[in-house]
């Protein structure tokens, strides 16, 4: 087959133009800006575009499919060419579907939680040598890519995000999935640019219980009210199977999870994350993997990239980032960092860099999330408000959004990293939870510092 990709550059897509070509398909894209991982990855494959912009004479008859990423606009040159020429054009999701409508599909869904719980189940595939085609959206150890599709495997494990599909399909992505076996770990309202109110948020939820295959089963966090209340709601005919936080105890920093065969240390640690793995466990039963095989590859699982992922450590420090930005994901975060490390200092920062987070509005889901810090910092960049097309936010309105004693907040990277500097970080843990970059801020040159001292 020949695909074209537009906007082939996002992590989601780039990676399924690299599972594609790895399938034998013919793959050409487009994109007007590329960055790295992507740009290199590509280009090691040989389907990197040769120049950036949008070429409509790429686009013609021979072409099978054209699969539309969410970065290009409704009025792309190349797309309109492709509606002219009445080609097949797909969102990610929906093109997922297609290689997928003969599998078993498992979905895991909900706001938070779910790159985790994709990444537990994928990693204890992958260590009993199960092979299943599957989309996750953390780049994983052990794994080459973060999309796999093949024409023989009976399984497809999907993270199921809840944003929408492309800019022509407004319909959230794991609404297109169809799954047989689902999870839903969570629900906290976010993307308010496209969910407004957290009514609205609640009711795609709802849809996707929905969509769950007649026969088949949802997997649900019952500690989450929200979810416990869709689910059991729901009148479609599947399967209700609720889990909730295993037994756990954490001693000299390690955390232990208690087993028929007595305390397993993990490799992982937080409340939040044991939720996962209880999630994980039921799924991957229901998949075929047994208690007991399950706990043997579950104890080697280290997270998922930038997922509480440890990256500097001496005798004193410890440093962690964390993809964390939305209220509940940051207050989770740290909690469990505290809880893990109840004897350290935590030095605890955190970047507002999405629509959501940056809007003044839903600011106030904010307060309290960072209770848990010794020390907190908020960066944010007044520049993106405007990129946004958002209303502007004051240090004054982020104070009292987050009631936080002693907030530093910045607006600029060498601020903050000055403010880095000069911290005491003697026993101390220090957190960096976003889905950015703090300005370009180099954290390799604050672990060196920290680990120099």
């Amino acid at each position: 087959m020949r695909i074209h990709f537009i906007a082939i550059g996002g992590s989601a897509m780039h990676n399924l133009a690299l599972a594609l070509h790895h399938k034998g398909y013919v793959v050409t894209g487009s994109d007007d800006v590329i960055f790295e991982p992507s740009k290199s990855r590509l280009a090691k494959q040989g389907i990197l575009p040769s120049e950036f912009g949008w070429f409509p004479d790429k686009i013609d008859t021979s072409l099978d499919a054209i699969i539309l990423g969410m970065h290009a606009k409704p009025d792309n040159p190349e797309l309109i060419k492709a509606k002219k020429l009445d080609l097949k054009i797909f969102s990610y999701p929906e093109f997922l579907y297609e290689q997928s409508k003969n599998k078993t599909r498992v979905v895991i869904g909900g706001s938070h939680g779910k790159t985790t719980i994709t990444s537990m189940i994928l990693h204890v595939m992958n260590y009993h040598g199960k092979a299943v085609d599957y989309m996750v959206g953390a780049q994983l150890e052990g794994f080459d890519r973060m999309v796999h599709l093949t024409d023989e495997n009976d399984f497809i494990v999907l993270e199921g995000d809840e944003y929408l599909s492309s800019p022509i399909d407004r319909r959230p992505k794991f609404h297109l999935y169809k799954p047989n076996i689902a999870l839903l770990s969570g629900i906290a309202w976010d993307h308010v640019n496209v969910f407004p109110t957290f009514e609205n948020y609640l009711e795609q939820f709802k849809i996707f219980v929905d969509s769950i295959v007649k026969g088949g089963s949802i997997t649900y966090n019952e500690e989450d009210l929200n979810v416990k209340s869709i689910v059991e709601a729901s009148t479609n005919s599947i399967r209700k199977l609720p889990y909730s936080t295993p037994d756990f105890f954490v001693e000299n920093g390690q955390t232990f999870l208690n087993t028929e065969e007595g305390p397993m240390p993990l490799n992982i640690f937080g409340r939040h994350n044991l939720n996962n793995l209880a999630g994980a466990k039921w799924i991957c039963q229901n998949m075929g993997v047994d208690e007991e095989d399950f706990y043997e590859a579950i104890s080697s699982f280290k997270g998922a990239s930038k997922r509480l992922e440890k990256i500097g450590q001496n005798e004193n420090t410890i440093i962690f980032k964390d993809y964390a930005h939305s209220p509940s994901k940051v207050a989770a975060t740290a909690k469990a960092v505290k809880e893990q490390f109840p004897d350290r200092k935590l030095i605890a920062c955190l970047e507002l860099h999405t629509y959501s987070s940056l809007n003044a509005e839903f600011l106030k889901e904010y307060r309290g999330s960072l209770k848990e810090a010794d020390v907190s910092a908020v960066f944010y960049i007044p520049e993106s408000l405007k990129i946004k097309g958002l209303d502007e936010i004051t240090k004054e309105q982020i104070e009292q959004a987050f009631q936080q004693q002693e907030l530093h907040i910045f607006t600029n990277s060498t601020a903050f990293k000055e403010f880095l500097f000069n911290q005491d970080v003697t026993n101390s843990i220090v957190l960096f939870m976003s889905s950015g970059d703090y300005g370009g801020l180099d954290l390799n040159e604050i672990v060196n510092m920290i680990e120099i001292n």
